[in-house]
């Protein structure tokens, strides 16, 4: 029976604790955090069911992959690509709208968010790159590799900032962090950082301006407010007020993030969201009101998503929120690890991508939650209540248990491995 479970539950050890840790944390939380949910639905146990429901399903999902051989994940890259791409444009034009955005695809049972697979496909595909561009004198990446990955993700990302620029802006980063492990020319990473500060200093300001001549537009302010007729708000409105309708929500967001200097300049009602954070976070003490206990859960609308690291910490305290960013630091480092031990270039950048991409959106998040960063609407990865996020983020876990499990190890690490290595090695 142990040996058919030890079977099940294959690849590295230290990646599967953090994983069900995480789970378990999540079932937890989230059933505390779900009071809202429940009011509304009238059904005490329908959403912590639901949820629970999604966690298995990502379990499942996380053990299929696992036993995927990391060498297969390259032939579904250009799959993966068509997909990403047609159902990002898709949901630009016929997707759901969600505070504002166009952001998930209405599927019947489920809703599907296009952005959650894009960036796990981007990885992949910068990955398989990287890998492939190599010099042979070992002196790093040849000068075409950033050309063919920004011919191939900077498309997906304009896609996605359109209605979601943190998402962009996180898989930019975590493209560019790949490109520097990857060893591409520090004069080019240089080149490209300083052309996209100009580019987006100017798109910026020119969607500020956008933005604040339509706040000073009476007559869009009107239709905003209800006085909607026969379709003349899609009529009025061109292309350029579809690609800078959200600048006056980021414009805004980023205003009012961070602390002020004169705390009588912080208005409750103005940053809702933000204020009821830091009453959770100060409530809550070393070792917290103890779970399902919150009070700040009954005000903050996104507890069980956006801020459900702000209801961690005031159930289980200043221990809590520790363990919860010890588990993340466990798990890029794990990820590390795995990464030096694999001979081929390409599971080594795949592994510290996906690693990259779950610890960096669980940071920003963390980021928000304790006040220190603009309110983004990441979600907490494999914590946070969803669907498609919490699916792809165990995807991306099973991704990881699979070059742990079946990539090739390097001779050096071969050697210094000990029998009860948690990295099999294979000929992948």
């Amino acid at each position: 029976m142990n040996k058919k479970i030890g079977n099940l539950f294959k690849g590295d050890k230290g990646i599967w604790t953090v994983f069900f840790f995480l789970c378990l944390i999540s079932i937890i939380e989230v059933f505390s955090a779900s009071s809202t949910l429940s009011y509304k639905s009238h059904n005490y146990m329908g959403p912590i069911i639901y949820h629970a429901g999604t966690i298995f399903v990502g379990i499942v999902i996380a053990i299929v992959t696992l036993n995927i051989p990391c060498r297969y994940f390259k032939l579904m890259t250009p799959i993966l690509l068509i997909i990403s791409y047609a159902t990002l444009l898709w949901v630009l034009v016929f997707g759901e709208s969600i505070n504002g955005a166009n952001r998930v695809i209405q599927l019947p049972g489920f809703t599907f968010q296009p952005s959650e697979l894009a960036k796990g496909t981007m990885v992949l595909a910068t990955a398989q790159i990287l890998s492939a561009m190599q010099r042979e004198d070992g002196s790093g990446a040849d000068p075409k590799a950033m050309k063919y990955i920004l011919w191939l993700s900077l498309p997906t990302i304009m896609l996605i900032g359109v209605e979601n620029l943190s998402t962009a802006v996180l898989l930019f980063g975590i493209i560019f962090i790949m490109m520097f492990i990857g060893r591409v020319p520090l004069k080019q990473l240089g080149k490209l950082v300083g052309v996209l500060m100009l580019l987006g200093a100017s798109v910026f300001a020119i969607g500020s301006i956008a933005a604040a001549n339509e706040d000073k537009d009476p007559a869009k302010t009107e239709l905003a407010e209800g006085a909607k007729v026969d379709g003349e708000q899609e009529k009025n409105e061109g292309i350029f007020s579809k690609v800078f309708h959200r600048f006056g929500t980021w414009r805004n967001r980023l205003s009012q993030s961070g602390i002020p200097d004169d705390p009588k300049e912080f208005s409750v009602r103005d940053n809702f969201q933000v204020a009821h954070s830091n009453f959770a976070i100060a409530s809550s003490g070393i070792i917290g009101k103890g779970p399902g206990n919150s009070v700040e859960r009954d005000y903050l609308p996104q507890a069980f998503s956006d801020f459900i690291f702000s209801i961690i910490i005031e159930e289980m305290g200043l221990i809590g929120a520790i363990v919860v960013v010890f588990l993340y630091i466990v798990l890029l480092f794990r990820a590390a690890r795995i990464a030096g031990r694999c001979e081929n270039n390409f599971p080594a950048f795949l592994v510290m991508g996906l690693a990259l991409l779950i610890v960096a959106q669980a940071t920003i998040n963390m980021m928000v939650a304790v006040g220190i960063g603009p309110v983004t609407g990441q979600p907490l990865p494999l914590v946070s209540k969803g669907g498609t996020s919490t699916l792809i983020s165990c995807a991306y876990i099973g991704a990881m248990l699979s070059i742990s499990r079946s990539a090739k190890v390097s001779p050096t690490a071969a050697v210094a491995t000990s029998s009860n290595n948690n990295l099999e090695p294979s000929e992948a």
